[in-house]
């Protein structure tokens, strides 16, 4: 994408009634951003907003908040919701590290963390988000009983989080080596991120794990 292609979608985003830009003044308040007061998911990492905007369609039910620091993908998603008239879904612009400045204590229920950079050096452990410090964050917002959602192509990844879970004592709920062979999948398995279709016409295989903290 040229920079003016992506100066163009930064302006754009600031005309946004379902974008948020590094605001903490939302922190206790983010059922004031949507039409009533529902359980509060977060897409951390969100890139484009897939999952944000394909669960918020499903599930009318509940808020969904979509968490990227890059501007021009958040973008497309809060595009989609404002052309689709989607009251339940919104995003954030901020760093994943600073959620807790703009997430009260025990204002979300629900984070999905879908795709994310494995980071596999040794070096780069402490950036991956099932890490112990993120897990810390998470608790934060969420409290002791906040779900976790992972989806990912990783193996890798996938090994750590199982070794953070197990080293945490943390409860699983669901652990699905291959999502595409998993006949009573729910229907937001089926949601596919641009780097899913990617890793699926490579032919890797998807895993998923739910987890409580």
């Amino acid at each position: 994408m040229s920079n003016k292609n992506k100066l163009a979608k930064f302006a754009e985003i600031d005309t946004f009634s379902n974008v948020y830009q590094h605001d903490e003044s939302m922190k206790g308040r983010w059922y004031t951003a949507f039409d009533a007061k529902r359980p509060l998911v977060l897409e951390l990492a969100c890139g484009k907003g897939e999952y944000t905007v394909g669960q918020a369609r499903m599930y009318p039910d509940r808020n969904y908040v979509g968490l990227d620091i890059k501007g021009n993908r958040i973008w497309r998603g809060a595009k989609t919701a404002l052309e689709e008239n989607i009251q339940n879904a919104a995003f954030l612009r901020c760093l994943i590290n600073h959620i807790d400045r703009y997430f009260d204590e025990g204002e979300v229920s629900e984070i999905w963390i879908t795709f994310p950079d494995p980071q596999p050096r040794k070096s780069k452990a402490k950036h991956r988000l099932v890490h112990p410090r993120f897990l810390e964050l998470y608790r934060k917002v969420g409290g002791e009983n906040v779900i976790i959602n992972l989806k990912t192509d990783s193996t890798f990844y996938y090994n750590y989080a199982h070794e953070v879970i197990d080293e945490e004592g943390l409860e699983i709920l669901t652990d699905i080596a291959d999502v595409y062979a998993w006949e009573e999948r729910p229907p937001e398995m089926n949601i596919k991120t641009f780097y899913e279709n990617m890793w699926l016409e490579k032919g890797k295989k998807i895993k998923y794990l739910r987890f409580k903290l």
